[in-house]
């Protein structure tokens, strides 16, 4: 919280703005916030140097290209270790069709996101999930219908 202290309205509102609609042009969203373009301009470079902007990119639509189903897994692991999971972490990130892998706190200790075309995609992934190193056991629930989606932070 206290990073905000150091951002005001209009900064928030450039974020906002730029969360929604990452290719809105500099004059459109320095009239949006109310300040000439060179201004806002100035801005946006601040907030992305600054780390408040991490990168820009589009949501792509997963049914289109192949990827229409979401699983998500718990991964326990037999031992919890800082090697396991250091060793874990490298070899998650090599697996593509994991788009989420969060250490949690609870019954298990990894929570994965994949997406996968179909059942048999999901079988082959769900073998790659069981190769990774010091993996007792996992659980998937498959997602039936997305209700919703992450769409950024909540301002």
């Amino acid at each position: 919280m206290s990073k905000l202290k150091s951002l005001d309205r209009i900064d928030i509102t450039i974020l906002k703005t730029l969360q929604g609609n990452g290719r809105i042009s500099n004059v459109e969203l320095a009239k949006i916030v109310n300040l000439s373009a060179s201004p806002c301009l100035d801005r946006v470079k601040r907030l992305e140097k600054e780390g408040y902007i991490k990168h820009y990119g589009a949501f792509l639509d997963a049914n289109k290209l192949n990827y229409a189903m979401t699983a998500y897994i718990q991964v326990t692991l037999d031992r919890t270790t800082s090697d396991v999971f250091k060793l874990f972490k490298v070899e998650v990130v090599k697996i593509k069709e994991i788009v989420e892998c969060n250490l949690v706190a609870g019954g298990y200790d990894y929570l994965l996101k994949i997406r996968f075309a179909d059942i048999e995609s999901y079988r082959l992934v769900l073998e790659k999930i069981g190769g990774l190193p010091s993996i007792s056991k996992t659980h998937t629930y498959m997602v039936t219908e997305h209700i919703k989606e992450d769409s950024g932070i909540p301002f």
